[in-house]
């Protein structure tokens, strides 16, 4: 009875959201020897309070290459793909960590690791 009672009183609410993941990745060499990073993120995001705000490129020993910002929530677009263009990776970097924040639980999801396209 205990059991069925928890279930009655939280069956409505909404599943919590976790980290943001990063998905996917890809890194396109630009013209001028810089690249594009387009990185697919997944996050419950809930609305303004709970969303993902930002990720990362990085280099395996965790210098940051670029960064993108996420000016609002993407709660009706889930996954959800943006770019970066301009990203400069200095030629001696062979792969990049591709990290996703997100407002209240800050880093902490599933990264990928890209190589990069020389």
């Amino acid at each position: 009875m205990a059991t069925s009672l928890l279930f009655a009183l939280f069956s409505d609410l909404p599943a919590l959201a976790g980290p943001a993941d990063v998905v996917a990745a890809r890194l396109s060499p630009q013209s001028d020897g810089r690249f594009t990073a387009e990185v697919t993120v997944r996050h419950a995001d809930t609305g303004w309070e709970h969303y993902a705000d930002l990720w990362e490129v990085l280099t395996p020993a965790g210098d940051l290459l670029g960064a993108r910002t996420l000016f609002h929530p993407h709660v009706e677009e889930q996954p959800f793909t943006r770019s970066l263009r301009d990203i400069e990776i200095p030629p001696e970097i062979e792969t990049v960590v591709i990290r996703a924040r997100d407002s209240l639980h800050g880093f902490g999801g599933a990264e990928l690791t890209v190589e990069v396209p020389r």
